[in-house]
């Protein structure tokens, strides 16, 4: 059984939604999943995890805090121990959505490897968001599985 982390901030509640979209999809395809906000994950959750989705709202077209306080947390102590993890992004926004270029560009500093497209998702998910969100889930844990 592959084993998913989520990580997301989320201030309204829409990342968190998103997040456990993604959280479904991922049990949907047969992984154990640990979601996290960004604050509450650590360095090992990085590093014992089979694949990590990243999530945040739109920050003045960057990523959330919450997120990049783990991303930063987590690099030294990870460098070296991800390269290649399968990963994937989710970005809810209010029609930006541009937080997602500082979230892959760290991901490239982290050398993961992108396994998905990113899920952007204006305002709170619903009907196809959450199709696409649970989907994203599910790719990963897909991918985490090989």
């Amino acid at each position: 059984m592959s084993k998913i982390l989520i990580v997301y901030c989320s201030m309204s509640g829409n990342t968190k939604a998103a997040a456990e979209a993604v959280a479904d999809g991922a049990k949907g395809a047969g992984a154990k999943v640990t979601l996290k906000k960004g604050a509450d994950a650590k360095p090992q959750d990085l590093l014992e995890c089979d694949a990590v989705a990243l999530g945040s709202y739109d920050a003045f077209s960057y990523m959330g805090g919450e997120l990049k306080d783990f991303l930063d947390r987590a690099f030294y102590p990870t460098q070296g121990q991800v390269t290649d993890k399968p990963y994937a992004a989710f970005v809810t926004h209010g029609g930006g959505g541009k937080a997602l270029q500082s979230i892959e560009s760290v991901a490239q500093s982290f050398k993961l490897k992108k396994v998905a497209e990113a899920v952007l998702v204006k305002g709170r998910p619903e009907g196809q968001a959450i199709a696409d969100l649970k989907a994203l889930g599910a790719k990963l844990a897909k991918v985490a599985a090989k």
